[in-house]
């Protein structure tokens, strides 16, 4: 507790640091997982639509939906890797 309390100004920034790379890392993973569950989801509807359950015009109102997520996370991750 002692050398905890010593190497605090030496450690404290350090520790800083690595949470703030944690916390960049959990955004950065959370943004790919959006990604990939809106192909997964363009996917199931491409798949739905080819087996007949869902009509031409629902599938395309919802693929453009879809295809307008998945860019905007794109984007969303290119501007921040800017930053």
């Amino acid at each position: 507790m002692l050398i905890r309390l010593l190497t605090l100004p030496i450690t404290g920034p350090l520790d800083g640091i690595v949470w703030l790379g944690r916390k960049m890392q959990e955004q950065v993973d959370e943004e790919v997982d959006d990604k990939e569950n809106l192909s997964k989801k363009l996917l199931t509807l491409q798949l739905a639509f080819d087996m007949g359950t869902i009509s031409e015009e629902d599938f395309e109102v919802q693929e453009e939906e879809l295809l307008l997520a998945i860019q905007a996370a794109e984007e969303q991750i290119l501007k921040e890797a800017d930053e």
